[in-house]
């Protein structure tokens, strides 16, 4: 609750040394850096720009906390943006979109995406396919990794020997474990935590046959595109940048929140190899 009062001490302490010409503000519920930024603006008059890279919630929620922090943005960000000279966002539509029938005016949000993809790491490298699914991701709820591990149940009934290789680490760990542990998934699903370097991410994009990104809101996901990078088709749900760079079915496959449409999928794809190396050349 204190952090706006810290940005405005710090923020003119900052002022007063470096006199600088512009911020740049990282926005998100509970919209304390905003508050700061519009505080300190009042007293110094130097510019800002909101930089909202992520809207949790949207497309869709995956608990309450998350539709309570869309409702509140939905609600706030006409405000928060007010003195705002501009408002950066990641993706061409889903948060121009969001934010405009929030009341954010249109010409004064800017896309400039945030893919930042090392080409030279992230390229196919012909390794031996290993796993049929690679899964990169922090293990939070809003990144679908429960919906991927009902749909690889699924998939298991037809295909018994689907390999899923899972690479992150976070607070579902132990839950996702145990998931695992209880559903007979021991032989399918694999868990590498975290990978020392981008190489070592690069090396196990190229040691599955397909990437999939089950989330429910994001910014990116640039994992969706580091993965294309690699040379891997993907399946992904309509999330943040997305929409705007696959098109379904012709350069990858989209699939909603519903673990049984996300393993038709999954069979689908991993049963099409033309398919697969149409998806891999354009990527």
């Amino acid at each position: 609750v204190m952090q706006p009062w810290w940005i405005l001490k710090k923020g003119w302490q900052l002022y007063r040394k470096y006199k600088f010409d512009l911020m740049t503000v990282h926005e998100y519920p509970p919209f304390y850096n905003g508050i700061g930024a519009r505080l300190l603006w009042q007293r110094i008059k130097v510019p800002y720009v909101l930089e909202i890279h992520h809207i949790p919630g949207h497309p869709k929620a995956a608990d309450f906390k998350e539709w309570l922090y869309k409702i509140a943005t939905r609600f706030f960000i006409k405000y928060d943006a007010a003195k705002a000279r501009a408002v950066r966002v990641v993706n061409q539509k889903q948060a121009p979109e969001f934010l405009i029938k929030a009341g954010v005016p249109k010409e004064k949000i800017v896309c400039a995406p945030s893919f930042y993809i090392g080409l030279e790491t992230f390229k196919p490298i012909g390794m031996e396919k290993r796993y049929d699914l690679v899964f990169v991701a922090r293990l939070e709820k809003n990144k679908g990794i429960h919906l991927l591990l009902e749909a690889i149940r699924i998939v298991k009934l037809q295909s018994p020997n689907v390999k899923v290789l899972i690479i992150g680490s976070g607070p579902l760990k132990d839950e996702i474990q145990k998931y695992i542990r209880e559903h007979k998934l021991e032989n399918n699903v694999f868990l590498s935590g975290w990978l020392e370097t981008l190489g070592d991410v690069a090396r196990a994009y190229n040691s599955a046959r397909v990437f999939i990104s089950p989330s429910f809101n994001e910014g990116g996901p640039r994992v969706v595109f580091e993965a294309m990078a690699c040379g891997l088709p993907v399946i992904t749900t309509r999330v943040g940048v997305t929409p705007d760079i696959i098109e379904d079915g012709v350069s990858g496959l989209f699939t909603d929140w519903d673990p049984r449409q996300m393993a038709d999928k999954i069979l689908y794809l991993l049963n099409e190899q033309k398919l697969q190396k149409r998806f891999s050349q354009i990527g």
